[in-house]
């Protein structure tokens, strides 16, 4: 995998391109279509994930994996607190920060060609376009770890030393043996197993991500907060802010007490009750409610992110040093066809629910986060054997 980094770091910098110039045109989208068409690309053409999931495994030490990919899903999950929470920001800028931004400017009524169009989602896509173009410019100036040696007749030698404290001793040991002994990723139960978990519970975290935000927002006779976008933005940036340290500094710990395997289990159990209060915060109302929402908010997302780390960490070590980057790859191509499909569901159910308000069983938002919580419960069931194959060194049972 360390000799693919090359291509691997192609596939990050198209990833770049790809996110500065759709994203900035889904900010300036003037039909439906178009929006729906720079959102489909963009999210083809990026592949950063995958390569750098196998970059923080490749580059370090078996005691600092857990460290490594929490600060890859930190990273993940902190853009996607971060997102939201700018776009709540920085959304409608005309109509929120007049002495600023003009309503007759370009991110309020412009004008163009004859035709008089809005781009009051514009500002946020600009922002993010800007820091992605800011970050895509870095990592076309760093250099290469592998390829800044310099050539020579024993450079294979000198890279095999260079790489040897990065390989596991089992790993060199399983490398030498023949090619064709190879397991297919198919069948490595162990791999497919954690990413079957990985796909149910991201479904499950993109579910909540879309619902989280319709529902802070609606009104109260709805079953929602009633609260501003500000108000959510403000939350979700606190949250954001509590992953990473977090991540850093205490998920580290408990996955070396714990394993990645129990982290997984008991933030998926610890996650069912704090789901179960959600619909009962609308009784609440100011201090108190930002309050419990943002402990709530907090408490949820990094149970999410233990969740999401510990089968990162089960997933690279399922397979030999060589495949990572193929399992990655296919780890990341099913969770994402469970995570496009999410957002609809979740959609769906939300406006579905809307129309039962008064029910007896489960009214309102009550059922939303019930089927979350159903999900939740199947994901948790499916980390005990005998569905989950773990990897021999995780196998304690």
């Amino acid at each position: 995998m360390i000799r693919d980094l090359h291509v691997a770091k192609r596939t990050e910098d198209i990833g770049f391109y790809a996110g500065v110039v759709f994203n900035t045109l889904f900010g300036l989208s003037v039909t439906y279509w178009m929006a729906i068409a720079t959102r489909f690309l963009m999210g083809a053409l990026n592949g950063l994930l995958g390569p750098i999931k196998a970059y923080s495994i490749e580059v370090c030490r078996p005691e600092h994996e857990a460290l490594a990919l929490s600060l890859v899903s930190t990273s993940w999950a902190i853009g996607l607190i971060i997102g939201p929470a700018l776009g709540g920001y920085l959304a409608l800028p005309a109509e929120k920060y007049p002495n600023i931004f003009s309503p007759d400017s370009l991110f309020g009524r412009y004008l163009l060609l004859v035709k008089l169009v809005r781009f009051p989602y514009f500002l946020p896509c600009l922002c993010t376009s800007v820091f992605a173009a800011v970050v895509l410019t870095g990592c076309l100036w760093m250099p290469e770890t592998l390829h800044k040696h310099k050539a020579s007749e024993n450079g294979k030698q000198s890279v095999d030393a260079l790489e040897a404290h990065l390989i596991d001793p089992q790993e060199k040991v399983e490398e030498s043996d023949s090619v064709d002994t190879k397991k297919s990723l198919f069948k490595n139960w162990p791999l497919m197993s954690s990413i079957i978990v990985y796909c149910i519970f991201s479904y499950h975290d993109m579910a909540y991500t879309e619902v989280f935000s319709l529902w802070a927002e609606s009104d109260k006779k709805y079953g929602g907060l009633g609260l501003w976008s500000q108000d959510v933005g403000q939350t979700l940036g606190i949250t954001g802010g509590s992953l990473l340290v977090y991540q850093m500094f205490i998920y580290p710990r408990i996955n070396k007490v714990l394993g990645p395997i129990k982290c997984c289990q008991i933030a998926a159990a610890l996650c069912i009750p704090i789901l179960f209060t959600y619909p009962y915060m609308t009784y609440l109302s100011g201090a108190a409610l930002s309050i419990i929402l943002t402990i709530a908010s907090v408490l949820k997302n990094n149970i999410s992110a233990t969740i999401i780390t510990s089968i990162f960490i089960l997933q690279n070590n399922a397979v030999s040093q060589d495949q990572r980057g193929a399992a990655n790859g296919l780890a990341m191509t099913a969770m994402s066809l469970f995570k496009a499909v999410a957002p609809a569901g979740a959609g769906i159910v939300f406006s579905w629910v809307q129309k039962r308000q008064h029910t007896f069983i489960l009214p309102g938002d009550h059922m939303v986060f019930f089927l979350l919580n159903m999900i939740e419960l199947l994901g948790l069931v499916l980390t005990f054997k005998p569905f989950l194959a773990v990897p021999e060194q995780y196998d304690r049972n």
